[in-house]
């Protein structure tokens, strides 16, 4: 093989982050509309236009969250396993918000009453809304570390519930991403709607990016101050068997901040979620929503980047029997499998991201009234 094993475990741990990272950037805006809807669009007219900027895309969007889930499945099966078996309610929450999105697309224009109109309005939001906090109460509660244990044939079982998914931290960590993706959705108002319609995801951009801010910077003390980590307690072979009962796992006080006293140039991940939110709080103030697009996914990056190298090495700590804790290099596929998944990432990942490139640019412009009330147009 051309990559070694160890090599390969820390490829696929970075491209499951940016899969995580292009999903938030891009059907990440699609949900912060889809949530600002209420809102941001007053009537019938504003509300298509609000819903034209993201209809055209959102499903090739959603195209990130697919490949996610099976870059999970293919690269890090236990993971898989555990993650999706023990959060089955919280998915499947998720999936049915989810699938209200397309079903309020294609049907709410079908009629011109006003209260069949509304209620696929409702349906959008729940649709944004909804998928925006659960992921983040996911990660809120990874952080904390999953009820799970291994038995000695490595066969996972759950002991969670629903409603202990929504803790105060992981319901922290729940609004923060529900103010990071409103922030995004509201920059692509201001970029990508014309009227009142931008004015108002211009306002409620600017009201999330302070409230990113102030969640993201809560979430860091509560990190530091009351949130355990996860650390191996002898030195791991990172090229050795996935099996992580091999490897002693034991909770640290301040365990998550370890990584950036080994490491300062990591402070770079929270910086930029900073960083970002604060530009882009600033390039809306002055009016420049392309600047402010950017500016946003820097935030997203930085938010997202942070949870990842603050755990480095871990990916999913069990909070009740810690040495079944699933790392990096104990809990992949085999080196066979990660290296073929590798070339097929280098083909294809370059035509999605060509074809996404090229679907935004012949959709580039604003959205207008006159627009969507062109009964000969294709607008929702």
């Amino acid at each position: 093989m051309l990559l070694d094993y160890e090599t390969l475990r820390l490829i696929w741990w970075v491209l499951l982050g940016v899969l995580l990272i292009g999903f938030a950037a891009t059907d990440g805006f699609d949900l912060g509309v889809a949530a600002l809807l209420p809102f941001a669009a007053k009537g019938d007219t504003e509300r298509r236009i609000a819903i034209n900027t993201v209809g055209p895309v959102w499903e090739g969007n959603q195209v990130w969250l697919v490949l996610g889930g099976g870059a999970i499945f293919a690269a890090w099966p236990q993971l898989y396993a555990i993650s999706f078996s023990g959060f089955y309610l919280a998915m499947f929450v998720t999936l049915v918000a989810l699938i209200l999105r397309p079903v309020a697309f294609k049907f709410r224009s079908k009629r011109e009453d006003p209260k069949w109109r509304q209620r696929w309005d409702i349906a959008l939001f729940i649709g944004g809304f909804v998928p925006a906090l659960i992921f983040g109460v996911a990660i809120g509660n990874v952080l904390q570390g999953v009820p799970f244990h291994l038995d000695d044939t490595l066969r996972p079982f759950y002991t969670g519930t629903f409603f202990g998914l929504l803790n105060p931290f992981g319901l922290l960590c729940g609004l923060t991403s529900v103010a990071l993706l409103l922030m995004h959705g509201g920059v692509w108002l201001a970029f990508k709607a014309d009227g009142p319609v931008g004015e108002r995801g211009r306002l409620y951009g600017m009201i999330m990016a302070v409230a990113t801010i102030v969640l993201f910077a809560l979430g860091g003390v509560a990190i530091a101050m009351f949130i355990d980590g996860f650390n191996y307690v002898n030195a791991v072979d990172t090229n050795g068997p996935s099996n992580p009962l091999i490897n002693p796992v034991e909770r640290v006080e301040g365990g998550w901040l370890a990584n950036y006293a080994a490491y300062p140039w990591l402070m770079a991940a929270p910086i930029m979620g900073f960083a970002g939110a604060a530009l882009t709080l600033l390039a809306l103030l002055i009016r420049k929503a392309g600047p402010a697009l950017i500016t946003s996914f820097v935030s997203i990056f930085g938010v997202i980047s942070t949870v990842g190298v603050s755990m480095f090495p871990m990916i999913l700590p069990s909070s009740t029997m810690p040495n079944a804790s699933l790392g990096v290099w104990d809990s992949s596929s085999s080196h066979l499998t990660l290296f073929i998944m590798l070339i097929v990432t280098v083909i294809f990942l370059p035509i999605v991201l060509a074809y996404t490139a090229w679907a935004y640019k012949i959709l580039w412009g604003k959205v207008t009234a006159e627009y969507v009330n062109d009964s000969q147009g294709p607008a929702y």
